[in-house]
Formats: C-alpha cells, sequence, structure tokens
C-alpha cells in the first residue's frame, strides 16, 4: 500500500506564465519506491489553513531521462496549484505517493508501431513522458502528438517538443490546435471536435496505421476523440485514457453526517483490510461514500482526486454488494473482478468486505 515519503525539490522552472516543471529527489533509501513507468501520477499532500489537501500530477520525465519531474498548471481556485507556481521553491520539501497509474503500454525493443496522442492543455504531461520514452526504447516506433491549446504562448512544453523532433526526425510529429489563434492551415485553428478528427484523419493520420492511442485531457474531448477513433476502426483495446479531474474544489472541507439520521437510516457493517490489517465500522448506506467513512473511522486508506478519475483510493469488494456513482478510472473487468473506486462506493448490503491489499 502506498504512503507518503519525502521528495526535496531541487529545481523548478516555469514553462508558461500559470505552469510550472518540478524536479525532485527522493532519499537514497526511497529511490526504489519512486521507479515509474510512463504515464504515471505522483499524489501530494500538504497542509492549507488545518486541512489536508490531496493533488496528483503527472510525471512529465521520460524513464531514460535520470530525473522525477512533474509539470504543475495553476487552476483558477486551486489552492495547490496556485501555491506551487507561486511559493514552492529549490529546496523545500514534498510529501508524496509512490507512482501510480496505468495510462501506459508495454514497450517492446524490436517493435515497429504508430502511437497517437492527443492532449489538451496540461494534458501533455503523461504523454510526454509516454513519447519520451516510447521514442527511446523502441527505435523503430513513431509517434504523432496532437496537441489542443487556446494560445501559442499558453503551450506546455513547446520548446521540449521542438527538440525531441529534431531528435527524432521523421518519427515524431506535432500537430498544434489553437483555439484563440490563426495558422497558415485553416485545419490546425480552432477545437477538437469530431469534425476536426475526420479531417485529420481524411489528410493527416491513416487511422489504420495506428496501434495505440493515448488521449488526455477534460471529459469532452476525451469522449469525442475516443468516439472518433472507434469510428475510425480502432478497439477498446486500443484506447488509452488519462482524465483531469477538473471540477476539484481548491478547499473540500470534510463532509457532515448528522449521527441522528445515521442512527436513524439503514446501517452497514464494513470490514476494511488495509497493509494487513483489518478494521470494522459502521456507515450509513445512504449519503457518505466508503472513503469518506473509513476516514472518518481514523483510517489511513489511501486517496487523491476524490472525483473518481485517479485509481489511487482502488479496493476491492470480497463480500457483499455496492454501486459507485462516477467510474472513470477502472477498466470493464476490473468492475467484473470486484474492484471499485472507494471514493465512489456505496454499499447496498448491510455487510460489506473490502481490501485495499488486493
Amino acid at each position: 500500500m502506498a504512503r507518503f515519503l519525502p521528495l526535496q525539490v531541487t529545481d523548478i522552472r516555469r514553462d508558461t506564465r500559470d505552469a510550472v516543471v518540478v524536479t525532485l529527489q527522493p532519499r537514497p533509501e526511497d529511490a526504489g519506491a519512486f521507479d515509474f513507468t510512463q504515464g504515471q501520477y505522483l499524489t501530494f499532500r500538504r497542509d492549507f489553513d488545518g486541512e489536508e489537501l490531496r493533488r496528483s500530477y503527472s510525471i512529465c520525465a521520460g524513464r531514460d531521462d535520470g530525473a522525477l519531474r512533474v509539470g504543475i498548471k495553476r487552476v483558477d481556485g486551486g489552492a495547490f496549484s496556485t501555491w506551487a507556481n507561486e511559493e514552492l521553491a529549490a529546496g523545500m520539501e514534498l510529501d508524496a505517493m509512490a507512482p501510480m497509474g496505468r495510462f501506459h503500454t508495454e514497450l517492446d525493443g524490436g517493435a515497429s508501431k504508430h502511437y497517437v496522442g492527443v492532449a489538451a492543455g496540461s494534458g501533455i504531461t503523461p504523454v510526454l513522458s509516454i513519447i519520451k520514452t516510447t521514442l527511446a526504447r523502441e527505435p523503430k516506433s513513431r509517434f504523432t502528438l496532437i496537441y489542443a491549446n487556446r494560445s501559442v504562448n499558453s503551450i506546455m512544453f513547446r520548446e521540449e517538443l521542438d527538440d525531441l523532433k529534431n531528435l527524432y526526425l521523421g518519427r515524431l510529429s506535432v500537430i498544434h490546435i489553437l483555439k484563440s489563434e490563426g495558422q497558415e492551415i485553416d485545419l490546425f485553428t480552432g477545437r477538437i471536435d469530431a469534425e476536426k478528427m475526420q479531417a485529420l484523419f481524411d489528410n493527416w493520420i491513416d487511422p489504420a496505421s495506428i496501434d495505440t492511442a493515448f488521449i488526455c485531457g477534460p471529459e469532452g474531448l476525451m469522449l469525442t476523440v475516443a468516439d472518433s477513433l472507434r469510428k475510425a476502426g480502432l478497439d477498446d483495446g486500443q484506447i488509452k485514457f488519462e482524465l483531469f479531474a477538473s471540477s476539484q474544489p481548491g478547499r473540500a472541507k470534510k463532509k457532515a453526517v448528522s449521527k441522528d439520521a445515521a442512527q436513524a437510516g439503514d446501517m452497514t457493517e464494513v470490514v476494511v483490510t488495509l497493509d494487513g490489517a483489518t478494521r470494522t465500522f459502521r456507515m450509513p448506506k445512504q449519503d457518505e461514500n466508503l472513503l469518506d467513512a473509513a476516514l472518518a473511522a481514523d483510517m489511513d486508506v489511501p486517496y487523491a482526486c476524490k472525483a473518481g478519475v485517479c485509481s489511487t483510493c482502488r479496493a476491492k469488494v470480497l463480500e457483499g454488494e455496492a454501486e459507485m456513482a462516477i467510474n472513470h478510472a477502472l477498466e470493464d473487468y476490473e468492475v467484473a473482478q470486484g474492484y471499485v473506486l472507494t471514493c465512489q462506493c456505496y454499499p447496498l448490503t448491510d455487510r460489506i468486505v473490502v481490501s485495499y491489499d488486493e
């Protein structure tokens, strides 16, 4: 089970007006815990005015870069991202969980594949890690990136992407789609919608050549691009997602649960195993998710987004039944095997047994 470990900030670089790139160094004894796979993220925690906030940011470094870096873009009203952009400095420490996430595919040094990435804004961070690692470790493969931004000045990692194109001549193609700036080719101006995707398939990208596509951005873009890829002939196994939890509040207060309501309503006995230890507590069947109930019972259960987007709070239901309000992180086969996102999990039975250790 993931636990928080200290990382020292060794460098912080401003990439755009509202985004920074943070280089981090684990303690020597923790180095192995922070080995990462391309496309993974780190979950950080920090105390703001007496309340702990957790936020996840994708690793933007390649596996062969010899460094651990994340990109943090300021979100309007975002407590953590604003602090990171304005106050975080080299020499400070951040508490972080070990890398998590499954936004990647296995690489084969002898493979010759065509990968496509579609990203919007800071959605480039995990895709950049995937691009760098893939091109370095699969020398016969190529990558096409479709990258949407408002304007040239808002493009994260613009210089690094240009350098990568020069380093991997003929193997990396970058298509910038700018919403509010005209370009020489009209196709590259505007938003990424179904019509734009079809035009790209007609003029720039042969969908039949795509082996795997990676999509990272807000939900609307993800659904549109995924639907276009399916219509172009790709199956679900060829499409990988990483969704933003853009609706996260800057400061989310713990939900208050009325004791009288809890006593009067239907209750569930919950048995939770975490790090080999098992605890039992009771919770209402309605109005409170399993994660919040476990936290209220003083269990140090893992979580990050609380929005059903990451899979940090993933656990397996071993007995009983539950339903999820939202699921943007688990695959269908995982749900079929009994896995749930506990931040979105509501019990349906009088007793439920859940393990974070599976």
